[in-house]
């Protein structure tokens, strides 16, 4: 084997250590971590009656798969051929018909209850706070705030090459989890509504952030809206959830929650570093921009 390709080979290696170490390191304790069942800490009142219904829909599979179990169990001893030599020829029970008929409705309905009650919940939008318009595009986000009047574009860290040890990996050196790190993260101040709204520029894409309940697909032509109320401060992940191309993995997404006041000032300083928003309408109705 060539000294080449030994060196790429060693330089992924290393990368993915590295990012073993990261991952499991104390600073990212809110990322997934290897053999993790359940959903990631919650951080806002959606995600909090997801994790709710989550834990509902659990007990409510526990129970039915362990109730079959003893179903068959029983079945397996009580009619076998050393115990039932003689087949019973039974082929209606009434009773039966009506319970396995009537107890899935009861079931159904007991899930049904908080399902539509998330739904409105996530539907119904409160008066926003902040305003942000999210457009996907191949492979990374723009992000525009209408109320403060700038955009920027948040590209990921972990690049296609080094993924592919062709080059180093940004996230691991600047000590932050691969394939979810970005050079601009959004911020957002904590206890205030955040409304989001997607388009695509491209193709579909779905803006996803796990913590928040949040994932709203970036349609081509179309804008969809979704909220979310961060309810502590920290930093928060999320990728792109819709396969949209060859970089669909490359394309994450890093939200900064912090306190009005930390916002105030990144406000002050992104208005002077980005570009101005001018939100003009031509004959189609779409919104440009214009770099000032």
């Amino acid at each position: 084997m060539s000294q080449k390709k030994l060196g790429r080979k060693s330089a992924i290696g290393a990368g993915v250590a590295a990012a073993v170490l990261a991952w499991s390191g104390s600073a990212f304790a809110d990322l997934p971590q290897p053999y993790e069942t359940g959903l990631l800490p919650s951080a806002s009142p959606v995600m909090d009656q997801i994790t709710s219904f989550h834990t509902l829909l659990l007990w409510i599979i526990t129970l039915i798969c362990l109730f079959v179990l003893a179903l068959l169990v029983w079945i397996l001893i009580r009619y076998n051929r050393r115990a039932n030599p003689v087949p019973s020829k039974t082929h209606h029970n009434t009773l039966l018909e009506v319970a396995w008929t009537i107890i899935p409705v009861i079931v159904l309905v007991i899930i049904a209850i908080p399902s539509f009650k998330l739904l409105y919940f996530e539907a119904e939008i409160p008066p926003p706070d902040v305003h942000i318009k999210v457009i996907g595009k191949q492979w990374f986000w723009t992000y525009e705030y209408p109320q403060s009047n700038f955009t920027f574009d948040s590209q990921g860290l972990t690049t296609v090459k080094a993924a592919a040890g062709e080059e180093p990996d940004r996230a691991l050196a600047e000590g932050k989890p691969r394939l979810l790190s970005v050079d601009n993260p959004i911020y957002v101040p904590v206890n205030k509504v955040v409304e989001i709204e997607t388009t695509g520029a491209d193709v579909i894409h779905s803006w996803s952030l796990p913590q928040m309940g949040v994932k709203m697909d970036a349609i081509p032509g179309r804008l969809n809206h979704t909220w979310f109320k961060a309810t502590r401060t920290g930093t928060f992940y999320g990728q792109c959830s819709e396969l949209c191309g060859a970089s669909h993995a490359f394309m994450p997404i890093e939200v900064h929650v912090v306190s009005d006041a930390d916002y105030a000032r990144w406000l002050a300083d992104a208005k002077k570093n980005t570009k101005i928003y001018q939100p003009i309408a031509d004959a189609s109705g779409d919104r440009r921009l214009a770099a000032q």
